[in-house]
């Protein structure tokens, strides 16, 4: 995460970035190019005379010298859109510093100092949202990566690891509460209406997680008592209005506390653990040591207001940021190449965590078509990059599903190895070998092989080569045995040519299509070009089930009959699997007919296949929800674009639509059967989770096979609805139909919830995301509604984001819906830059796609790098996008 401003190497050393860049064309940071800064700053004091206006800010370092470095008399400070007041040293005002670009330099001749320097900012005209910035009427933070330099001079990198004590003074009646990261010593009143708090966080930390909060909140509050007896006190600080809709958060940090005890063995280590909502935030939610700035989204959850989905998010988003308290912060970055060590290991985390709590089976698909939907097409364009990257412009950037998810499959790759005992004694080294220490990814990668007994010298590879490993599967029958050829391939991406194996764990068991036995699982790890592993059969006619429990990222080739899968889907006893064979016969079948093959033995199959999923008792219906589900578009896009094959959106839109009325006509009896099943469950009942979800599925097919029923249906739901799961689910299918109920629900719903700006973005969203034929003129008219605006990110991403995630309307063929993304990019990059460089992704796929549509959506590409004046974000993703 980072903002636009003019570009300093992360170490402080100029001399380390590509020499004589232009103005348009941002210096490159590379890996190899890490150097330790120059000195240590063991103790950071801050004083902040508040206001939304103007905030006075005194910053105190006390600097030594880093006996790990060379000598230099050199004291950089980063800065952004800031100008020193005054500069002391030890004491004395000091005249003799001068500015190089946005940076603050000093020269120091002895081994120890103190450097006080005073800045003034406006909180109030920062759209960057970074640094200190206004929200709704409070003060708040946001540092990472790269946010402190807005707020006073630092050397703003992550090794750079110091206490800090804050002091804080406002005026009372506007902001009477006032928060900080660590513990409050002291509070107090003053002259004029005015109060103050002083803060202590005694553990060292990166500016990245210094924090801040003023305003007028209130706080649910919960004591957590930690397992060695230490009262934690625990607090949600939401607006008034707000309040009551934070019960589940609380229970969520509760749970998340006791989980991370009992399974890695970790501890919180401090006396209060704060997390505030805010309306305007650019990403999800922020571990800040003992004071979590979040998004209101993964915050604020009732049954009137929030999805079974929306519970979820909360859940394994406050889980997550406290589970950073550890993985991030206690051990935080020494760089920021080295982002997917902090990040990556907590998604692992909070994944385990969500398992734990609602389930493996679910819980993993859910997983693996996040991946596969946002990862795998990073990974096969342009802005493709190792989990570790070499180099960037732009750190902002980095912040991908390549970074978080993909990792998190590395580590569980490393878990999957080694045995979950194993896995514990070697993060158990981890913390115990790096706490307090700013680490890289090699030392985890050491940590696990010292603590779990492996060895990883290949596995590294994980780490250095970008794109998603292919794995083709042949199967042959020897006597009573199978001998499976496994070999294996990665594809080249931007400057990676040639690949070398990687290590490839893979769980495969093997079943009897004819007795319906099955074999034990078997833990095959490939590691060579292509490796031969033989196994006991299970029976006659054996069928090999492989990458169960999606053991490894990658993308199985395999040329299993429509029987064989059929049989997977039905009897596999590995959920994922199952899930996994259901996909493939529908993947198979609609890249065909994108092709123009027509399959009618393939539909017939898959209506088949589906109808057993609705009929089998012996499935759960969260489970059954799953298997229900098609591939994405996005999924089926990379499934079609293959080799030197071009994607056709329209062709794969118009199968997908197609199969889905064929399945919903030919299966209309078991649908409506399962409706009124579903329908019976009461809210509360521990299936009813699974009941809302099989609904939605109802609708969705029968919208596509019998638009008229689907309408008098989805109205019928949406009226009838006692939660936002179905009321959402009603008003999705009926945004998409072309039918009268359609206006009157939407207008129905907004006004429900006017003035609930959580779910005004759903409403947004619904209409952006919607199969109607008028889509894109939807949008159009929305943005002009009186509740949009582009100041707020929740609300820009609720509309536009989601557009650009409608394969229907951004993929027009006339190009009309990448030239509205575009003139959203160069609209909002002056405004926020951040959000608007992750809309250029959508555009980047030109290359994978057929040649009209790429033209279209190169142009625009090249129209935005015409602009000129693009900030450091977007300039990195469109240059990219472009010569990638």
């Amino acid at each position: 995460m980072d903002i636009a401003r003019t570009p300093t190497n992360p170490d402080g050393n100029p001399e380390l970035a590509d020499a004589a860049p232009t103005p348009h064309e941002p210096p490159v940071i590379r890996r190899e190019d890490y150097r330790p800064y120059p000195w240590l700053l063991p103790e950071m004091q801050l004083h902040f005379d508040l206001g939304a206006d103007k905030t006075r800010v005194t910053s105190t370092l006390t600097l030594e010298r880093n006996p790990a470095t060379e000598k230099s008399d050199v004291l950089r400070l980063d800065g952004d859109g800031l100008a020193a007041h005054s500069v002391k040293v030890d004491g004395e005002a000091v005249n003799d510093w001068e500015m190089d670009g946005s940076d603050l330099v000093l020269t120091l001749a002895g081994d120890a100092h103190s450097v006080e320097i005073v800045t003034e900012i406006d909180p109030g005209s920062n759209t960057q949202l970074m640094g200190l910035y206004a929200s709704g009427g409070m003060l708040c933070t946001q540092c990472e990566a790269e946010g402190f330099r807005r707020i006073t001079f630092f050397p703003d990198r992550p090794d750079v690891l110091s206490t800090y004590r804050v002091r804080m003074e406002a005026d009372k009646a506007r902001f009477p509460i006032l928060l900080c990261n660590g513990n409050k010593e002291e509070e107090g009143e003053l002259e004029d209406g005015r109060h103050f708090a002083e803060w202590h966080d005694p553990w060292p930390k990166p500016s990245y997680l210094f924090a801040l909060v003023a305003g007028d909140l209130v706080a649910k509050s919960g004591p957590f008592t930690t397992r060695s007896g230490r009262e934690v006190e625990c607090n949600i600080w939401v607006r008034d209005a707000d309040l009551e809709r934070t019960d589940h958060a609380l229970a969520s940090l509760h749970r998340a506390m006791e989980w991370d005890e009992q399974t890695f063995g970790r501890e919180y280590d401090l006396d209060l653990y704060n997390i505030v909502a805010v309306s305007d935030f650019n990403m999800g939610a922020m571990e800040n040591k003992g004071l979590n700035v979040f998004n209101t989204k993964y915050v604020l959850a009732d049954h009137d207001t929030a999805t079974d989905g929306d519970f979820d998010a909360v859940e394994g988003v406050i889980a997550h940021e406290y589970f950073h308290n550890w993985s991030g912060n206690r051990i935080t970055c020494r760089d920021w190449f080295q982002l997917s060590l902090k990040e990556g290991f907590t998604v692992l985390r909070d994944q385990l965590f969500s398992q734990d709590m609602r389930g493996e089976a679910v819980k993993r698909i859910e997983d693996v078509r996040i991946l596969r939907a946002a990862q795998y097409p990073e990974d096969a364009g342009p802005l493709a990059h190792p989990i570790r990257p070499d180099s960037y412009r732009e750190i902002s950037n980095f912040y991908t599903a390549t970074v978080y998810n993909k990792g998190a499959e590395v580590i569980r790759m490393m878990r999957s190895m080694a045995g979950e005992e194993q896995f514990r004694a070697g993060t158990d080294t981890y913390f115990d070998r790096h706490d307090g220490e700013a680490a890289t990814c090699e030392d985890f990668i050491r940590s696990i092989e010292d603590g779990a007994g492996l060895d990883l010298a290949q596995f590294r590879r994980w780490y250095e080569q970008a794109g998603t490993p292919r794995v083709k599967v042949v199967q042959e029958e020897i006597g009573d045995g199978l001998r499976l050829t496994l070999s294996q391939s990665v594809p080249p991406t931007p400057g990676q040519p040639k690949k070398q194996p990687m290590v490839i764990p893979l769980r495969l068991a093997v079943h009897s299509r004819g007795t319906g036995a099955t074999g034990p699982e078997q833990l095959a790890i490939l590691t060579d070009a292509e490796q031969v592993f033989e196994y006991p059969l299970a029976g006659p006619d054996p069928v090999v089930s492989i990458n169960r429990g999606f053991t490894a990222p990658v993308i199985i080739e395999r040329d299993l009959s429509r029987q064989d899968l059929v049989f997977l889907a039905a009897h596999d006893d590995d959920p994922f699997a199952r899930y996994e064979a259901m996909q493939e016969l529908a993947v198979g079948h609609l890249v065909s007919v994108a092709r123009g093959q027509a399959d009618p033995e393939g539909e017939e199959g898959l209506v088949e296949a589906f109808r057993a999923v609705l009929t089998d008792e012996a499935i759960d219906d969260a489970m059954r929800g799953e298997l229900l589900m098609l591939p994405s578009e996005t999924y089926l896009f990379e499934a079609m674009a293959t080799g030197h094959a071009k994607a056709d959106p329209g062709t794969i839109h118009q199968a997908r639509e197609g199969l889905k009325a064929a399945i919903g006509r030919a299966c209309a009896k078991e649908f409506h059967a399962l409706y009124d099943r579903a329908e019976k469950i009461a809210f509360d009942d521990p299936a009813g989770r699974g009941a809302r979800k099989v609904k939605t599925q109802v609708l969705v097919y029968t919208a596509a096979s019998d638009p008229a029923k689907a309408a008098e249906l989805a109205a019928y739901q949406f009226d009838r609805a006692d939660n936002m799961t179905d009321r959402q689910g009603a008003l999705m299918v009926l945004a998409g139909l072309d039918a009268p109920e359609r206006a009157a629900k939407l207008d129905a719903f907004y006004e429900r919830y006017r003035g609930n700006d959580l779910v005004i973005d759903k409403w947004f969203t619904l209409q952006a995301l919607s199969l109607h034929p008028d889509v894109l003129e939807q949008v159009r008219a929305l943005a002009k509604h009186p509740d949009f605006t582009m100041s707020n990110p929740n609300r820009v991403r609720s509309l536009y984001m989601a557009f650009a995630g409608n394969p229907l309307g951004f993929h027009a063929a006339d190009g009309s819906g990448y030239r509205l993304i575009a003139d959203v990019i160069l609209a909002l990059d002056p405004i926020n830059p951040q959000t608007a460089a992750r809309f250029v992704p959508s555009l980047g796929r030109w290359r994978r796609i057929e040649a009209g549509r790429a033209a279209l959506m190169k142009g625009e590409l090249e129209r935005i790098a015409a602009a000129g004046n693009l900030s450091r974000d977007t300039y990195e993703q469109v240059s990219r996008s472009l010569d990638g």
